[in-house]
């Protein structure tokens, strides 16, 4: 199954020893997952498109605070930022605090690893954090 649970990442942050995140709290049932490209995926023609999947709770912009809701963030070639500060925004975590589900990136050629995590209306992992499977690609 490609979805991972909340639940789930959050013992694996904790046995890893990680802070559990800022003070937002997630859904018990929100699962994150890149739709597109699949792990092991051979992109051949650039930009390609990763598309962002969320299930369990709602996608809003940055700045705004609704219950059980936050907005994606893609981390590129990189572990999850710490837990419990904001997101860095840089050419490794993009941002798409306007709710974008889609976006379109261009990568130099070669493996890549590819993960989201969801960040509240301040850019602070939830608690527990909700994060993707991290995935590789390969850019030819």
């Amino acid at each position: 199954m490609r979805l991972v649970s909340a639940a789930v990442v959050a013992g694996a942050v904790a046995m890893a020893g990680l802070a559990l995140a800022g003070e937002t709290p997630s859904p018990k049932d929100a699962y994150l997952y890149i739709g597109w490209p699949n792990d092991g995926e051979v992109i051949k023609a650039q930009p390609f498109r990763v598309w962002f999947g969320l299930r369990g709770m709602g996608v809003a912009p940055a700045g705004v605070n609704f219950p059980k809701t936050g907005h994606h963030h893609l981390l590129i070639d990189v572990p999850p930022p710490p837990l419990d500060e904001p997101i860095p925004n840089d050419k490794n975590h993009l941002h798409f605090g306007a709710g974008q589900t889609l976006t379109s990136i261009t990568l130099p050629p070669g493996k890549h690893t590819l993960q989201l995590i969801m960040g509240d209306h301040d850019h602070i992992p939830h608690n527990p954090p909700i994060l993707s499977k991290r995935i590789t690609v390969t850019v030819e």
